[in-house]
C-alpha cells in the first residue's frame, strides 16, 4: 500500500490538507509548531528521514504551511546527509526559491513524488473573479503596477507581495513577511499624494517560474484583518496561483470591512 506524507509548516494550511488526505503520515521540522500533530525531523538528518518515509511505504509528499529556516547544527549531520550539504547550502545562499528547489530535488532523487496543494484541494486556489467589493478604475491601475513590481521582485527571489496606492509603491515583501510589509505601509500611508484618493491594495503572486508544488502565496482572514488595519482598500492576487484559506470567512470579513477581494488574471 502506498501512502502520502505531509510535511507540515505553520499556519492554517496543514490542518486543511491533513483533513483532505486519507491517513497521511505527518512530519514537521523540529523547530516549527504546526497546528496539526506531527512527528519531528531535522534537516541535518534528511537522508535517514527519507529512508524512513520509504520504509513506511510513502511514495508521495506534499509540503504545506509556512516554513522558517532552521538553525543548522553541524555536529548533528550524518555522513550521507553531509554529502548533500553543499547543494542545500548553495541553495540557501541563493534565496528561498533556490533552497526549496534543492530540497525538492533531494526528495525526488529518493523516488518520492512531490504533490502540490492545489492537486489535493483545487478549491483552495480561486480562479479569476471578484469575490468581495468592487475595485475602481484607479484600483485596477494600482493592481497592474503592483503586478509589475512583484514580478520584478520574484525574478530576484525576494518576495511575493507589494503594497501600491495611487501608483506609488509603499512597501514590498521581504524576509520579515506580509504582516511586517503591511505595518510598514500603514506607517507611511501619509506619503499618498491624495488623502481622499484610493486607499491602496495588497497584491500577491508567486515568483516567475516558481515551482508550484511548494511555497505558493497564501491569504486568508488574517490577511484581510491586517489589510483593514493598514487602512488599505483591497487585496488582489494572481488568479489560479494563490491559496485562499477559509474562503467564506475571508469573504464575509472583507465585506464587513469594506475591502475588495480580486483574483486577477
Amino acid at each position: 500500500m502506498t501512502r502520502i506524507a505531509l510535511i507540515a509548516g505553520e499556519g492554517l494550511l496543514p490542518p486543511a490538507i491533513a483533513a483532505a488526505l486519507d491517513d497521511p503520515l505527518i512530519y514537521a521540522l523540529d523547530h516549527l509548531h504546526p497546528q496539526v500533530q506531527a512527528k519531528p525531523f531535522r534537516l541535518e538528518r534528511l537522508v535517514p528521514f527519507l529512508d524512513e518515509l520509504t520504509d513506511q511505504g510513502v511514495t508521495q509528499v506534499v509540503f504545506a504551511g509556512a516554513i522558517r529556516r532552521p538553525r543548522i547544527d553541524p555536529e548533528l549531520f550524518d555522513s550521507r546527509t553531509m554529502a548533500i550539504v553543499p547543494r542545500i547550502l548553495m541553495g540557501m545562499q541563493s534565496g528561498d526559491d533556490a533552497a526549496l528547489r534543492a530540497v525538492l530535488d533531494v526528495f525526488e532523487e529518493a523516488d518520492l513524488s512531490v504533490v502540490s496543494v492545489d492537486q489535493i484541494l483545487p478549491e483552495l486556489v480561486p480562479g479569476e473573479g471578484i469575490l468581495a467589493g468592487q475595485p475602481g478604475p484607479r484600483d485596477m491601475k494600482d493592481a497592474e503596477r503592483a503586478a509589475q513590481i512583484v514580478q520584478g521582485l520574484g525574478a530576484l527571489d525576494i518576495g511575493q507581495g507589494a503594497v501600491v496606492a495611487q501608483g506609488l509603491c509603499l512597501a514590498v515583501e521581504a524576509l520579515p513577511g506580509t504582516q511586517a510589509m503591511l505595518e510598514f505601509a500603514a506607517a507611511h500611508a501619509g506619503l499618498k499624494p491624495d488623502p481622499n484618493g484610493p486607499k491602496g491594495l495588497l497584491y500577491k503572486a508567486p515568483k516567475p517560474d516558481q515551482d508550484r508544488r511548494i511555497d505558493l502565496p497564501t491569504i486568508g482572514p488574517d490577511t484581510v484583518r491586517q489589510v483593514a488595519a493598514a487602512g488599505l482598500g483591497g487585496i488582489v492576487w494572481q488568479a489560479g496561483s494563490v491559496i485562499l484559506l477559509q474562503r467564506e470567512a475571508a469573504i464575509e470579513m472583507a465585506k464587513t470591512a469594506g475591502i475588495f477581494l480580486w483574483a486577477r488574471s
